[in-house]
């Protein structure tokens, strides 16, 4: 059984798009089951791999979640941190943990994205002739290592 319903993993995808379309930033979503390690180091290393830290300008958000092992981090790029206030992530995981705690993975998700979204579209408006630069899909990072 997949962690998310296809209506859920809809849903994700659409709270991304929605979100996106008020900014020039991108918003990703990486799941594992596992994460042995520190989640934030773990999110990171897949925000590079995902080449997050490839956008325009800079400002990329990843929502990471090692479901089995009750893990998350959300990070942003080097353009996003320097225009949030410092406390902006750990704003976002309480929202998120509220959600999670009562079990509602795909709502907690679905709160980080909106949030992330926010603040990305006040601080990176949509430009003319912005481009959706990273997918919208989740990307499951089990099955990418072992491709």
């Amino acid at each position: 059984m997949s962690l998310f319903s296809d209506i859920e993993q809809e849903k994700i995808a659409t709270a991304i798009s929605d979100a996106e379309r008020a900014t020039s930033g991108e918003i990703r979503i990486a799941i594992d089951k596992h994460c042995a390690g520190d989640p934030y180091e773990k999110a990171i290393e897949y925000f590079t791999k995902l080449d997050m830290d490839k956008t325009a300008k800079r400002n990329g958000v990843l929502i990471y979640l090692a479901h089995a092992d009750h893990k998350f981090a959300i990070i942003g790029d080097v353009g996003i941190n320097q225009v949030v206030p410092e406390n902006f992530w750990e704003t976002a995981k309480i929202a998120m943990t509220a959600h999670f705690a009562k079990g509602n993975l795909a709502d907690g998700i679905i709160a980080g994205v909106a949030l992330a979204g926010e603040k990305l579209a006040l601080f990176f408006p949509p430009q003319k002739g912005d481009i959706n630069e990273l997918p919208n899909d989740i990307v499951f990072m089990d099955n990418l290592e072992q491709k």
